[in-house]
């Protein structure tokens, strides 16, 4: 039995942990390279989920089809949002502490837009779907086909998603542009198409976390506000702008999850509170240590 119960933590650790590290590698990307702490992130993964609840509930669109529809529709938005109301604020931004704040008042406002356009779509219920519900067993414990599917796509896509940015060309750019925007376009970077880029990314990733959270969990437009948290704890806990830690940080934190659900689920939000204090207090820098990069 406890060879069982530490296994399912394990396994719900992992699947967990691989949503929010999406989740948290998106929101990273905005702000370790763009500078915007995207109050909004969160309401773009309820987007990507409940788009994916009416593609499937409605027209019978595999969740699996949707990725190909909804991650580059979010990236367009995504992009399009940098190119407009951020590069505009940055214009306007006498230094980059003035663009923080307006930028982070802006995404405030980006919140309540996204959040009221879901509640008139979707309404203010809980929404869920069934796919993929079949029982695999794992050393004798039963799991959900669709959990292990919603692993299995995220860690791939992290895997991916890593090398994408240590190894290729444009990878190499952002993370030049994340380090010192300056030196980069000196270095011929076009950074405006970078952080419009990153912010694109961001946008798809959040997008894509929300298609394999609704395989699992009830939907409803209110919550993103509460994923935007969780997103703002990996990303502090992984180190700010980092997107290896954040990576980490979304696995790590997704088995402390796991860990507390086992023993109180009503407690999962007051723990990430409390490292989120706790980090602030004594390592606010991250687990790798850095402030704000891209490695």
């Amino acid at each position: 039995m406890m060879i069982h119960n530490l296994l399912d933590i394990l396994i719900t650790g992992l699947i967990l942990g691989g949503i929010y590290a999406l989740i948290a590698v998106g929101l990273s990307l905005q702000y370790g390279v763009g500078r915007v702490l995207n109050i909004a992130h969160g309401e773009f993964i309820m987007v990507g989920a409940l788009t994916t609840y009416s593609l499937y509930t409605v027209f019978g669109v595999s969740p699996l089809v949707a990725i190909a529809v909804i991650t580059p529709a979010l990236f367009v938005i995504g992009y399009l949002l940098d190119r407009t109301l951020y590069n505009y604020l940055r214009k306007k931004s006498p230094n980059a502490d003035a663009f923080s704040a307006t930028s982070l008042l802006a995404s405030f406002g980006l919140l309540f837009v996204v959040q009221n356009l879901m509640l008139l779509i979707w309404g203010a219920n809980l929404k869920s779907y069934s796919y993929l519900n079949t029982s695999v067993s794992i050393f004798g414990a039963l799991y959900g086909f669709n959990r292990l599917l919603a692993l299995g796509v995220a860690v791939g896509v992290s895997i991916v998603f890593y090398i994408f940015i240590r190894s290729t060309r444009l990878g190499k750019a952002i993370r030049a542009a994340a380090e010192n925007p300056t030196m980069a376009q000196v270095m011929t970077v076009n950074v405006k198409q970078v952080l419009a880029i990153c912010f694109g990314l961001g946008a798809a990733l959040a997008g894509l976390a929300g298609i394999l959270y609704s395989l699992i969990f009830e939907l409803q437009p209110s919550k993103g506000i509460e994923l935007t948290i969780i997103a703002i704890v990996v990303v502090v806990f992984g180190g700010l702008g980092s997107i290896t830690g954040s990576l980490i940080g979304g696995f790590l934190l997704g088995l402390v999850t796991s860990i507390v659900n086992f023993i109180d689920p009503s407690l999962s939000l007051v723990a990430f509170y409390l490292i989120f204090i706790l980090l602030l207090l004594f390592k606010p820098s991250g687990i790798l240590g850095r402030q704000i990069h891209a490695d």
